[in-house]
């Protein structure tokens, strides 16, 4: 039997209608969907009758398959001449495990393909309001895995480095929001320095809230926010005030509707 092969798809960042036109093809032709917890269940909808969908999402803590687990899925299927199509969410090379995948694959010789998808860390701020660049206020961004963010002394994150970038996006770190805040301060951040925190990022419940790195913990607290988050911190925050677009539209859509 020929072997299959297996498309590594970013679903993008919430929005199913910001999914690649790539990507949604790849959906349509698969016999085998391997998908991630954030992937909206509209684009489900696209997966034809006869494939099989198999869920492999990660919640913190509680993992319904391990990476091993979802590296041996993949091989095992396209070995048997599956088309299989791995959606995740963003970009499966931005802190996806893409990489990880797709040389899995590599090493046992079963052809794939990478599909990228609009990461979080832009799409999120842009909906918020918030480019991460502006000629006249930010030149560099940074996106870091909230992961790495504890106050542990074995982080490999270089908290000078980072806070030397003019806008740094943090994925994944709601959890660890004190410790980002305090480093980013010990390491040269100005405390005024705005941040926001975005949930649930381009989709109809997107909220967010703005502070600066020192009063942001007050802030937000009693909000209980749960993953997804985005974290960006920088001056370009500060055009939110203007720029707030998805806001202005979602309420006049309930407004529309009242």
């Amino acid at each position: 039997m020929n072997r299959g092969k297996v498309y590594l798809t970013g679903a993008g960042p919430g929005d199913p209608d910001l999914i690649t036109v790539k990507g949604l093809e790849s959906i349509r032709r698969a016999d085998v969907i391997v998908y991630d917890r954030l992937i909206s269940p509209r684009l489900l909808e696209n997966v034809a009758p006869h494939a099989t969908v198999i869920y492999a999402g990660k919640a913190p803590g509680n993992h319904t398959l391990t990476q091993d687990e979802i590296n041996a899925l993949l091989a095992e299927k396209a070995l048997k001449g599956y088309t299989v199509t791995r959606l995740k969410g963003g970009d499966p090379f931005v802190f996806g495990r893409g990489g990880e995948e797709a040389l899995y694959l590599q090493e046992r010789g079963i052809p794939f393909e990478i599909v990228p998808g609009i990461t979080s860390a832009v799409a999120v701020p842009a909906y918020a309001g918030i480019p991460v660049t502006h000629r006249h206020v930010a030149s560099s961004f940074l996106v870091v895995t909230g992961h790495e963010c504890s106050s542990k002394p074995e982080s490999s994150v270089n908290w000078k480095l980072v806070a030397a970038v003019d806008t740094v996006v943090f994925l994944m770190g709601i959890g660890h929001l004190s410790s980002i805040t305090e480093q980013l301060m010990a390491h040269g951040k100005p405390a005024e320095t705005p941040i926001a925190l975005i949930r649930q990022g381009t989709c109809v419940g997107q909220e967010t809230w703005i502070g600066t790195l020192q009063d942001i913990l007050a802030k937000q607290r009693g909000a209980m926010l749960e993953s997804p988050v985005t974290i960006v911190v920088g001056e370009v925050v500060k055009l939110r005030e203007k720029l707030a677009w998805f806001d202005r539209e979602a309420a006049s859509v309930f407004a529309g509707s009242g």
